[in-house]
């Protein structure tokens, strides 16, 4: 086994501020910009040499860690590596993404990241050959998360292509033979959350709160509390169709763990047609929602119940639908398998990434 070695922050990576590109100096390209939250768009010009990291230095992405494996422009809302210092790169990012940044705020109100600050913070890091084993672990499982995110992409892509040329090119000449027009509201059950304050948490007997927030994110990290006394249509499974009626309009296909339905959010149903069929309407209908909403003359727009049944659904007849669920069918489950499993790949990643970081779980190096 290789031996650990104690230094400061400073003397394992060489730090610097990103550098400042506003929107209109932005030109067409494919060179990632990395700040503080992320890859947050392109550019056409590269200034760092990949693989990279930075950290967010500021406000709410305030020491997030991300990684990019090309070349690639680093925003000034970011700290980013300019010197790995002889250290594998994959492994600098998992390392850097194990430390708590929050006690060294070099802010007030705004929390600021500053690398003179952190450069002090005291290390204790494997030699390079560990490194890379530790890094190969953590990434492999990253890379599965990575293939899953743009199978599912694919996946998405192919079934809107599909809904588009049966259900929407197929009836631009008018409605076929044996079809039927419906609203969105006859095909589907759009159930309300409800005010979960109603529902306090019972001690260690509770379920995770799904707010829009949680919607958005794509998991319950954070979220809110209620007892599980609610009645059992308002639990969330993994696998439902959720919407987002009001304030950020969305759906999706919730795959973040069982959670209490909030208000705002409807849990769409169906007794009598498949899950893709109301998904992709619904999805079909999202852009008019949004404009409706866009266009309420309230802080948080939103949509109501008569635009639900206005907004108009072709039903095919039962032979065509029972054909179109064989190939529909396979699409949703297929994606909403590959979320599931990277789920379970990230909770492994992240119960493995305290342990390899601080050397309690040890790797062996060849």
């Amino acid at each position: 086994m290789s031996e650990w070695r104690e230094m400061s922050l400073g003397d394992f990576v060489g730090l610097q501020r990103g550098h400042d590109l506003t929107d209109g100096e932005r030109r067409p390209g494919n060179v990632p910009v990395m700040g503080s939250a992320g890859m947050n768009g392109c550019h056409d010009t590269a200034i760092a040499k990949g693989p990279g990291v930075v950290v967010g230095r500021s406000g709410a992405s305030f020491g997030q860690v991300h990684f990019c494996p090309n070349d690639y422009w680093p925003h000034n809302t970011a700290l980013y590596v300019t010197d790995f210092r002889g250290n594998d790169p994959r492994f600098t990012y998992y390392f850097l993404k194990s430390l708590d940044f929050t006690g060294y705020n070099s802010g007030s109100a705004q929390p600021s990241l500053n690398r003179n600050y952190i450069y002090l913070i005291r290390t204790r890091v494997p030699q390079p050959s560990e490194q890379r084993a530790i890094a190969s672990v953590l990434g492999a499982l990253d890379d599965k998360i990575e293939l899953n995110r743009r199978m599912n992409e694919t996946l998405e892509a192919l079934a809107r292509a599909l809904f588009q040329n049966w259900f929407v090119d197929a009836t631009q000449a008018g409605l076929p033979k044996g079809w039927e027009v419906r609203g969105l509201d006859e095909i589907a059950n759009f159930l309300n959350g409800l005010a979960l304050q109603k529902f306090p948490p019972n001690g260690d007997d509770s379920l995770p709160v799904i707010k829009i927030a949680q919607l958005r994110a794509g998991h319950t990290d954070g979220a809110d509390r209620a007892g599980t006394n609610l009645p059992s249509q308002y639990i969330i499974e993994d696998g439902d169709v959720l919407f987002s009626w009001s304030g950020s309009l969305e759906v999706e296909i919730w795959c973040g763990g069982r959670g209490a339905l909030n208000q705002h959010l409807f849990k769409v149903t169906s007794e009598h047609f498949p899950k893709w069929f109301y998904y992709l309407w619904t999805r079909h209908h999202l852009a008019d929602f949004q404009n409706t909403a866009a266009n309420k003359a309230t802080t948080m727009g939103h949509i109501q119940r008569h635009h639900l049944r206005e907004a108009k659904v072709f039903v095919p007849p039962p032979a065509l639908m029972e054909t179109m669920n064989k190939r529909f069918t396979p699409l949703l489950d297929k994606l909403i398998a590959n979320r599931l499993e990277s789920r379970t790949l990230a909770a492994l990643r992240d119960a493995l990434l305290p342990k390899l970081l601080s050397g309690e779980l040890r790797m062996p190096v060849k």
